[in-house]
């Protein structure tokens, strides 16, 4: 019931706001509208008065004009030349006057249409107007070439009839445009009028539709407001309360604030790697400044590029589902500072994904663990090396006898299954369609018996292995296998490696990343594999990428007695053998990466 009186009040509101604005919005038109009328007709009647103005002044220029004439005439005992050009300025100035009131002017604002009446009036006018203009004319070239006064004496007389007849229609004229600015004026006086009783009508209008509705409906809300005034105050009183409760939790929360802040290494940046804070410890250890806020939190992590562009591709791979693990930075000091490091996804503003970067500096127990691994090393060289000695001889033996067997394999039992294949085909029996369908699963079961044989020969020992070393039996394995399977298995030599190794290293490395393979396809079910070899002047570098299901590596670890447990095994006891490393990173559902790393003996 609430609401719906609520969407009830605010529709009423909304219909009579509507109407309020439309109602100030006529009284604005009006008002607007009446002011350009009034200014519009303030102009026209100014325009009406200079034209009577000028009309008025037409008839002065012509009495100006036989008063000079006479006074040449009669008065005047010599003519001078001064005389004559005042008389011919006059004169100039009375025609420009008549021609702008009967043309019109835009600079004066005359207008150049006229009423009919008017246009007669001019039309009459003007016969008049040219008779004295010319006789003038004539008058004053009589006097600047001295002629007969008996002549002039006939211009004045012309002048003087004609004079009357003009002023007379001048005087026409005036009163004809006082006439008809007094009809304007009129016309202006009732538009007027009808404006105020547009705008009284609206303002009535409003009182009725607006201000009365608006009146009650305030008086409810007064009166509700009155009602509501004890639940104000009784929350009033509530948010006393929780107002202390906030206060000791924002103390308690700026207590933890701090604690963090000199506590805890840790930042927040944006998924892009863009800093949004970090702690008061965490930026002393760094280094951070204002200075250096514009830059990425990899760039004030440590100045090596290969670790910033390693922690940038991490924070992408990573700023969805997390990571937990270990680094080892170079800050400023050129200084190796290692970290237990958690990236952790977080929604801190609405819509905004952020990662919370929480970190522990295990350097000091990095230095420990290698001073351990130090003794122990000193401790367990000799058996170490005793232990390689033998599992290479080990190895050595089986790689050997894995080469005569191949050899075997392909030399004996191959040729003896072509040559049976050979002697199947030439088999004619009486029973043509029987012995037709028999060679034919014979012919089908030998070649799979020779392929299987050719697959398991190139298992034992590849000849491009002894021949070209591990770049290219390596290129030559993962055609062979693609072939076989049909999955894409792809070779990359990233860095153009052509080196030769130590037969016993090369044999490692080749059944190594065989095994990787074989796992990815046996157990991940993958269905592209690639493989990418790449060196340092110490280090030799293969890492063996897969599609897979991934797997639990844990889980794997505590599973000895398994398959995939032993194998795992078996595949670091290998490496161990050729002093390598094996680095084994998978996440199930995405797939699985295996990296050997073999020092590179000079």
């Amino acid at each position: 019931m609430k609401k719906s009186n609520q969407e009830e009040d605010k529709i009423t509101f909304k219909n009579l706001r509507r109407l309020y604005f439309f109602a100030l919005l006529t009284i604005v038109l009006t008002i607007i509208v009446s002011q350009f009328l009034v200014q519009y007709n303030l102009n026209q009647q100014l325009n009406d008065s200079k034209i009577i103005n000028y009309s008025g002044r037409q008839r002065m220029l012509s009495q100006k004009i036989v008063k000079e004439v006479l006074i040449l005439h009669y008065v005047s005992d010599t003519v001078s030349a001064k005389q004559i050009s005042h008389l011919n300025e006059v004169l100039a100035l009375w025609k420009k006057n008549q021609n702008t009131l009967e043309n019109g002017s835009e600079s004066l604002a005359f207008p150049k249409e006229k009423s009919e009446t008017l246009s007669k009036l001019y039309l009459q006018t003007n016969p008049i107007f040219n008779k004295i203009a010319q006789t003038t004319n004539s008058f004053l070239l009589n006097l600047k070439q001295k002629k007969q006064s008996s002549e002039n004496q006939k211009l004045v007389k012309i002048i003087l009839e004609n004079e009357g007849f003009f002023i007379s229609k001048i005087n026409q004229i005036v009163m004809q445009y006082d006439l008809e600015t007094h009809k304007k004026v009129t016309e202006q006086r009732k538009i007027g009028y009808w404006i105020f009783g547009f705008t009284l009508l609206v303002l009535l209008l409003e009182f009725f539709f607006i201000f009365k509705p608006t009146n009650k409906k305030i008086e409810r809300l007064i009166a509700k407001l009155l009602s509501s005034e004890k639940k104000v105050l009784k929350l009033a009183y509530d948010t006393e309360i929780l107002t202390e409760i906030k206060e000791n939790s924002v103390k308690e929360l700026k207590s933890l604030n701090y604690a963090m802040e000199n506590t805890l290494l840790y930042c927040r940046i944006s998924p892009d790697g863009s800093i949004i804070h970090v702690g008061e410890k965490f930026a002393k250890l760094l280094n951070y400044t204002k200075f250096s806020s514009n830059k990425k939190f990899s760039e004030v992590l440590t100045i090596d590029e290969k670790e910033q562009l390693n922690f940038d591709r991490l924070i992408f791979e990573k700023q969805r589902s997390g990571w937990q693990g270990e680094i080892s930075i170079l800050n400023k000091e050129n200084q190796t500072i290692w970290f237990d490091l958690s990236m952790v996804p977080v929604m801190i503003k609405k819509d905004e994904p952020e990662l919370l970067i929480v970190c522990f500096n295990i350097t000091e127990r990095k230095k420990a663990q290698r001073e351990v691994e130090r003794l122990n090393l000193e401790n367990t060289t000799e058996k170490i090396n005793q232990q390689k000695i033998i599992s290479s001889k080990i190895v050595e033996n089986q790689e050997n006898e894995q080469n005569r067997i191949a050899k075997e394999i392909h030399d004996g039992i191959g040729q003896m299954l072509t040559g049976l294949k050979f002697s199947l085909e030439s088999i004619n029996l009486d029973d043509r369609e029987k012995s037709e369908q028999k060679i034919e699963y014979l012919k089908k079961l030998s070649l799979d018996i020779i392929k299987g044989v050719r697959t398991a020969a190139f298992n034992l020992m590849p000849p491009e292995l002894s021949n070209h070393g591990i770049v290219s039996s390596l290129s030559k394995l993962t055609q062979e296998l693609s072939k076989l399977t049909g999955k894409e298995i792809l070779f990359y030599n990233k860095t153009n490696f052509d080196q030769r190794l130590d037969s016993l290293i090369e044999i490692n490395i080749y059944r190594l990343t065989q095994e990787a393979i074989n796992n990815a396809i046996k157990y991940a079910e993958s269905t592209h594999i690639i493989v990418q070899l790449s060196h340092s002047e110490s280090l030799l570098s293969i890492i063996i990428d897969d599609n897979g299901k991934g797997f639990d590596i844990n889980s794997v670890d505590k599973k000895r007695s398994s398959e995939s447990g032993m194998g795992l095994l078996f595949m670091k006891e290998r490496i161990q053998s050729i002093n390598g490393r094996v680095f084994i990173n998978s996440i199930p559902g995405e797939g699985t990466r295996i990296t050997f790393n073999i020092p590179i003996l000079k």
